[in-house]
């Protein structure tokens, strides 16, 4: 029987017009403490950000989910966040802000398998 661990994860959403509050998932960060690894996987639904704003800077959007994932990730792209520790790196990438890309709250779950669990959270909350 595998055992159970803790995890936290976000989803991570574009809101191209902040005052609107309308919002799109695009990907999700998943952090396990006891394996010490910080996950992320990201889409770029440009047809459903241009419906919500067809003046979205998609280009910028772009950008932000590649730092996303370059700072999950830790290596040399994460530039002087590579050094930090995986849960440092997702509590940075979780705190919020005000800005077109940004983290939803965090929640909670159990995993035995935390890349079968990413692709699950990813295929329900953003695909």
């Amino acid at each position: 029987m595998t055992e159970l661990r803790e995890y936290e994860y976000a989803v991570i959403r574009a809101v191209p017009r902040v005052e609107r509050g309308e919002c799109v998932n695009l990907g999700v960060l998943l952090y396990c403490r006891w394996q010490e690894r910080l996950l992320a996987r990201t889409l770029l639904p440009e047809a459903k950000l241009l419906a919500l704003d067809p003046a979205v800077d998609l280009t910028g959007v772009a950008r932000a989910l590649r730092g996303i994932e370059a700072v999950a990730a830790g290596g040399p792209e994460a530039g002087p966040a590579a050094a930090d520790s995986p849960g440092q790196r997702f509590r940075w990438l979780t705190a919020p802000r005000s800005a077109v890309v940004q983290p939803g709250p965090v929640h909670t779950g159990l995993t035995g398998d935390l890349d079968a669990d990413l692709e699950r959270l990813f295929r329900d909350l953003v695909s």
